[in-house]
């Protein structure tokens, strides 16, 4: 495949094989409706065209409907306690779990009694134990369980992806990513927030932003992790619990090397970068929404460069699951890569107690 063909895929859907009208739609329940749901997730469903929320999942049921009714869904709501007793489990066929981490378990432990797919927030717990608990929770059910990775689906990275697999730029040699902000001034600056609580988040900037380049490194290079070495710091009062900022190499397969850099108390960055024997791809800015995405490509003195429209990164995460749900395809990323990351960087905190490379293998 040549460059010039993957470049006029652009946002093209190539995972997309079924016309949304010829499918049956995917009724959501959404359970949380924190800052993320209301801002990002109810919006894309809106949009769909392959699912809608039916059902919204909250500690207060007034909220629910209230935020019910500010929407243009059709959804109702109910609480927590109702949705663990069944309330409203004919009006619903999928979940949409973006609960603090801690809290993903439950759900899926109901979800999964109820027969319902399950589209998880990542990371997928809080620990890998509790990962593989619910792995297994929904495998005993039978119900399809996929982690929601919306980097799989943003079209800059699947062509960064088929650019490396098509020899563009030689074997891969080594990736380079990051992804920072300063939490408390951009999202929350509430210090008792649920992602500075240990119990409940698992982790900090590591779980919360280093799952991204992690996870996105393993996509483009259709490879696992065999070892990680990494330290975290903390310099900021509000993040007593739960590291501040991470650094870590991720070992894959054939010697080749992430380095990775995430910060919750840094200015606001992200981008990956694969450098080949031959060439090198980059995706600048390539994890933050709404903003606009560039594919840089070198090999030798060869430079090409295509700026993405903006895509609806929840869309397009929302719709694949449908998608895959409704033609009963492949899951993907489904809970198995999940844990993986779960892995990995629960190495990370391990690797800094040993001070040296932890084998994953």
């Amino acid at each position: 495949m040549e460059l010039d063909e993957i470049f006029e895929r652009g946002i093209d859907r190539d995972w997309q094989a079924t016309d949304p009208a010829d499918v049956e739609t995917l009724r959501f329940a959404i359970i949380g409706l924190g800052w993320f749901t209301r801002g990002r997730a109810l919006p894309a469903l809106e949009d769909s065209e392959f699912c809608e929320a039916t059902l919204l999942v909250s500690g207060s049921k007034e909220k629910a409907n209230r935020i019910a009714k500010e929407s243009d869904s059709p959804a109702r709501g109910i609480t927590y306690d109702e949705f663990h007793d069944g309330v409203g489990a004919d009006e619903y066929d999928a979940v949409y779990i973006v609960t603090p981490n801690a809290l993903h378990l439950d759900y899926v432990e109901t979800a999964a009694e109820l027969g319902k797919a399950i589209l998880c927030e990542k990371p997928a717990e809080r620990s890998s134990e509790r990962t593989e608990r619910l792995i297994e929770t929904a495998e005993n059910h039978d119900v399809p369980l996929m982690v929601a990775y919306r980097m799989h689906t943003e079209p800059a990275v699947r062509r960064a992806r088929e650019i490396i697999q098509a020899g563009l730029i030689g074997e891969p040699q080594t990736v380079r990513g990051s992804m920072s902000q300063r939490l408390l001034d951009r999202i929350n600056d509430d210090p008792d927030q649920w992602r500075l609580n240990e119990a409940l988040a698992g982790g900090g900037a590591l779980f919360d932003l280093g799952v991204y380049p992690l996870n996105t490194a393993r996509f483009l290079l259709d490879a696992d992790p065999v070892a990680v070495c990494g330290r975290t710091k903390r310099s900021h009062d509000a993040f007593d619990e739960v590291d501040e900022t991470a650094t870590f190499t991720v070992e894959f397969p054939n010697d080749v090397y992430a380095t990775c850099f995430v910060s919750h108390n840094a200015r606001q960055e992200s981008e990956l970068v694969v450098t080949g024997t031959e060439g090198q791809v980059a995706i600048r800015p390539a994890f933050f929404q709404d903003q606009a995405r560039s594919l840089h490509v070198s090999r030798g003195a060869a430079r090409a460069e295509i700026e993405f429209d903006i895509v609806d990164q929840m869309l397009e995460e929302f719709d694949h699951f449908a998608h895959q749900v409704r033609t009963d395809g492949e899951i993907y990323a489904d809970g198995e890569h999940g844990l993986v990351d779960m892995y990995a960087m629960e190495a990370v905190y391990e690797s800094e107690q040993a001070d040296g490379w932890v084998s994953l293998e």
